[in-house]
């Protein structure tokens, strides 16, 4: 079982264009997990916002006991979150990773519309195989 549980891209504006669930846990319907992204991307920003330091990029990580959420956001503003098992390490990188492929493999993409949902078989495959190859 993967330690990685889901994956949430969500756009500047805060709304999700894509959501990928690799674990059998309980999963968000589609209402459910756009409020999810609604709320992360209101979060991320108020932490901003209200941080002591100018150059905040907002939160990362939130731990809780049964999951933590790791968080980048890319330099156009759009927000990968991932969901994972507690304690699970190099999710930095594999964001990062995630965020490569996004742009290697959507932003590419002469069909997709900017800040539209994301439907890209090629993207689709290539993250699947990057999340398998995170270890455990």
């Amino acid at each position: 079982m993967s330690s990685i549980y889901s994956l949430y891209i969500v756009n500047k504006s805060g709304g999700l264009i894509y959501q990928k669930d690799f674990a059998d846990i309980a999963r968000a319907d589609t209402n459910e997990a756009m409020t999810l992204a609604s709320i992360w991307h209101s979060l991320h920003t108020i932490s901003a916002q209200l941080s002591p330091h100018t150059d905040s990029g907002g939160i990362e990580l939130l731990e809780a006991d049964t999951f933590n959420l790791h968080c980048y956001q890319s330099p156009t503003g759009t927000k990968f979150f991932m969901i994972c098992a507690p304690r699970t390490m190099g999710m930095d990188s594999t964001l990062k990773n995630i965020y490569n492929l996004y742009a290697d493999y959507v932003l590419k993409n002469p069909f997709y519309e900017m800040e539209m949902p994301i439907r890209c078989s090629q993207f689709d495959a290539k993250l699947i195989e990057n999340v398998r190859g995170t270890p455990l």
